[in-house]
């Protein structure tokens, strides 16, 4: 075994080099792969399943997590449509950009989080901060234009 090339342990594929068909020599063979894909079995029980089917949220509570969003996304399209349409109103598309990512800040300050949707990223803070700072900025703009 002294000829067998460095990646040709125990481990590899196929049989070794010199060994025939049907014969063991050297260290045990290698132990079949493990899969990680499957979720271990539950240990609780029948009552595991129920009680996993009692916390699913229902199709009613994800159609009312989707509201705020598509609330505010509407908003913010809304802006984008008005700022588009010529040179005469870019101050009030923004300002209704800007007054729709307050009302996401708002939103999320209030809903609990199963509730706030997608416009719930990262912490509650984080959140409000980051809607209420852009929402704010884009309001500044928004003055600034004519």
């Amino acid at each position: 075994m002294a000829n067998r090339p460095a990646n040709a342990g125990a481990h590899s594929a196929g049989p070794h080099p010199g060994m025939q068909q049907g014969t063991q020599q050297g260290p045990a063979a290698a132990p079949l792969p493990v899969h990680h894909q499957d979720y271990p079995r539950s240990r609780r029980g029948a009552g595991a399943a129920a009680a996993a089917a009692a916390q699913a949220p229902s199709p009613a509570s994800a159609i009312v997590a989707w509201l705020p969003y598509l609330i505010v996304l509407a908003g913010t399209a809304a802006g984008l449509l008005v700022a588009s349409q010529g040179s005469r109103n870019p101050g009030r598309g923004a300002a209704v950009v800007g007054a729709a990512l307050l009302v996401a800040a708002l939103a999320r300050l209030v809903l609990p989080p199963r509730y706030a949707g997608l416009l719930a990223s990262r912490s509650k803070t984080q959140d409000v901060a980051g809607f209420a700072v852009f929402g704010v900025a884009v309001l500044a703009v928004a003055a600034s234009l004519p």
